[in-house]
């Protein structure tokens, strides 16, 4: 039986996947677990939660190639600089995933739109950028597949997240176009939006804000009151993320575009 979620001779990028605890590094590796080449990159290459190199050493000890590169992805010269390494140094680009992103909380009478720019161009405009540049790759091919990292924050309310939720919601939107658009090149755009995931970017909380601090455990919240709010009975880990992806990226979801796949442990059902 052929196995669909064989990546064998694809190459992706992977952006925002420079922390050893974050989503980003783990579908890099899940991606190359399952046969691809990937490109990291990250805003900073070391200091604070920064470890680039760590993930594309993780990467090449599971037998592939990777490229770790250092890039905002909000700036257009960094991600042109991005695609342009991936296709000299790796070949050329089958996946992208817009995974890079921040996260604020805010009350909407208090934001001064210095947060609600961060969030937007960090978010949203990264998307569009990075899945702009990488297409002038794919068009050509007929071929390529790009996956978004969205939110539940996106598609219901949740305290403080107004500049939070509204750029997720664009980049869910932005999915369903560009699914739309580049269907005739046989180009998948999808998303993928997670709910309360145990890294070190702070869970989406849905009953009240909490200041980041480090790695958010799950013993910090699975005994209190969001707790009731997870159908499941847990945090998501950057794993069931990092799945998702993978099945996305294969020949598993062919049939799949501009599609949003909620992974949040039936919190939207609440």
């Amino acid at each position: 039986m052929t196995n669909l979620m064989n990546l064998q001779g694809r190459v992706a990028i992977v952006t925002g996947s420079g922390s050893p605890k974050g989503i980003g590094r783990a579908i890099a590796l899940s991606l190359a677990d399952a046969g691809a080449d990937v490109a990291v990159c990250d805003l900073r290459v070391t200091g604070g939660d920064f470890d680039l190199e760590g993930s594309a050493k993780e990467i090449r000890q599971l037998g592939r190639r990777s490229i770790a590169v250092q890039a905002d992805v909000t700036n257009k010269t960094d991600v042109n600089n991005l695609v342009k390494r991936a296709v000299d140094e790796l070949g050329t680009i089958d996946i992208l995933v817009n995974n890079a992103g921040t996260f604020g909380w805010v009350p909407f009478l208090e934001d001064d739109t210095d947060l609600l720019n961060q969030m937007l161009n960090v978010n949203l405009r990264s998307c569009y950028l990075c899945s702009q540049a990488a297409c002038k790759i794919m068009v050509p091919r007929k071929k390529g597949n790009i996956i978004n990292l969205a939110s539940v924050s996106g598609m219901r309310w949740v305290p403080e997240q107004f500049t939070y939720g509204v750029a997720k919601a664009g980049v869910i939107q932005l999915t369903r176009w560009l699914g739309r658009d580049l269907a005739q090149h046989n180009i998948r755009v999808n998303a993928i939006a997670p709910g309360l995931i145990e890294t070190n970017m702070g869970a989406h909380r849905i009953d009240k804000p909490a200041e980041p601090v480090g790695v958010f455990k799950a013993e910090d919240v699975i005994k209190g009151p969001i707790s009731e709010k997870i159908p499941l009975g847990r945090l998501g880990q950057p794993s069931d993320i990092a799945n998702t992806v993978l099945f996305l990226a294969s020949d598993a979801s062919s049939y799949i575009t501009g599609q949003t796949i909620i992974v949040d442990g039936g919190v939207v059902l609440s």
